[in-house]
């Protein structure tokens, strides 16, 4: 964010933008729990049966016991009646043998499951379980589908740091999902966390005059009885929180990419205002791809709703941008189409991998476009006071995880920049989203990958920057042209 993956803009004393707020194909998949790199000491562990994946700061989000593969969402909504009605296939690999396992699932009521075609007992416990005991044990490594039929009217989870998560709706009467940490199981049933990624599909029944917008490809629609159907199709693997359906009366703007990669760009009611800026947004990825490397989505656009949410978010291949979006956050939400979405974390306590690194693309474009960085950075690291610096940026603890990776981030990217140098630098980015391509990563497997680049242990360094509340010591903090 600043979102994104959404952003979150403080304004505090220095005013920075972020996957902000308001007053702002790939590597073979791995297992929950595994992926190449990654420190087992840092990552969740998936258990048979587990109500949660091993989240520390979000216990009871994901499951334990699968790896799913592919989600196939099929929903009917009723703008009027603000009725949804779902029906929605997850397929998946059980890591264990499952006699009993878990779907998240917020206030909407279950009709019916199956497993494999067969109906599976099931109940609810707590604000958003679905357990489910299908007819025979699920063994280890056997792939199954799990279908799930429901309805009623979704709606948003309060508890989310940057405001209502999941299901909003429009001023236009419209809805769109869209929220970080959590927000697909609003509206569809999901192992609701980062580490395990699936492919999606969505096929949306709205009444005529209404269309869908979300992830990936869009397919052809089809009418009848007074009704559309849209399908989106995403290839690319994705973490739940980064799915989204948008339903209101778009305008829709269809183009490409110089490589042939499809652009939609849809624009709410009261929204198009936005289109001078997102006209920009080949120029955007293409100075990002200088620094980060090849695109690494299927698709590109963006989701421009006339909302005055606390956030926008980083939704994969088409972000969702908030009404006071401007070409900066822009530049952070795209950012995160490799840090974030094609790279995401493994806990959320690692979030500076997606957010110090967006982050600081906006820095890299004010640089692009004439700031000197190291007057910028002096100048906030002179005026910032001990509550900026009084924020560690990894391990900052559960409920501050969208807050010092905005505006702190930047600053401790910038200085890792001049430690590094500008080769080793970009070698790092690059490296980092090709290594990492369409998986998972942890806070350790970056620290790793920056002490081999640099061919030193910057351990001190890090840790003065990163893990550490306070202002590092001068030595840390004004690194190569930093050092006056």
């Amino acid at each position: 964010m600043p979102r994104v993956r959404v952003v979150l803009v403080l304004v505090a004393a220095l005013a920075f933008t972020a996957c902000t707020d308001t007053a702002e194909p790939g590597t073979p998949k791995e297992a929950p729990g595994g992926s190449p790199g990654k420190s087992p000491a840092q990552s969740p562990i998936s258990v048979a049966g587990a109500a949660g994946i091993g989240d520390p700061y979000y216990p009871d989000d994901g499951n334990g016991g699968y790896d799913v593969l592919a989600y196939d969402v099929g929903i009917s909504y009723d703008p009027a009646t603000k009725h949804l009605d779902g029906d929605t296939t997850v397929t998946a690999t059980a890591s264990a043998d499952l006699s009993q396992y878990n779907l998240d699932l917020s206030g909407l009521v279950v009709s019916a499951v199956e497993v494999d075609g067969a109906p599976a007992e099931f109940t609810r416990t707590g604000d958003r379980e679905l357990v489910i005991t299908p007819a025979a044990v699920v063994r280890s490594g056997a792939r199954f589908r799990t279908r799930v039929t429901y309805a009623g009217e979704p709606t948003a989870r309060g508890d989310a740091a940057l405001g209502p998560s999941g299901w909003q709706i429009a001023k236009s009467g419209g809805a769109f999902a869209a929220g970080e940490p959590h927000s697909a199981s609003s509206w569809y049933p999901v192992n609701d966390h980062p580490l395990d990624k699936a492919t999606f599909r969505l096929t949306a029944r709205v009444p005529d005059g209404w269309s869908v917008i979300s992830n990936g490809r869009e397919q052809p629609p089809s009418s009848s009885g007074g009704w559309t159907t849209f399908t989106w199709e995403e290839p690319t693997r994705v973490a739940p929180y980064l799915t989204t359906v948008g339903i209101d009366k778009w305008t829709i703007e269809r183009s490409q990419l110089p490589d042939g990669t499809p652009v939609v760009d849809a624009y709410a009611p009261g929204a198009e205002g936005k289109k001078q800026i997102e006209a920009r947004l080949p120029e955007v990825l293409a100075f990002l791809s200088t620094w980060f490397g090849p695109y690494p989505q299927s698709a590109a656009g963006g989701i421009f709703v006339n909302e005055s949410i606390g956030f926008s978010l980083e939704t994969q291949t088409r972000p969702i941008y908030a009404q006071w979006a401007e070409l900066d956050v822009i530049v952070h939400e795209q950012a995160h189409q490799w840090f974030g979405d094609s790279v995401s974390l493994t806990r959320w306590s690692d979030i500076c991998l997606n957010e110090c690194l967006a982050s600081y693309a906006q820095w890299l474009w004010l640089e692009h476009n004439g700031t000197n960085l190291d007057d910028r950075f002096r100048a906030v690291a002179t005026r910032a006071k001990d509550p900026f610096w009084n924020r560690p940026l990894v391990d900052m603890g559960p409920g501050n995880e969208f807050t010092a990776v905005y505006d702190k981030g930047q600053l401790a990217v910038h200085a890792l920049r001049r430690q590094l140098g500008e080769e080793k630098f970009t070698r790092l980015l690059r490296e980092w989203a090709a290594t990492h391509r369409d998986g998972n990563a942890g806070w350790a497997d970056f620290e790793a990958m920056v002490n081999r680049i640099a061919e030193q242990d910057l351990t001190p360094f890090l840790d003065a920057w990163f893990h550490q509340p306070g202002k590092p010591a001068d030595q840390f903090r004004y690194p190569g042209t930093l050092r006056k």
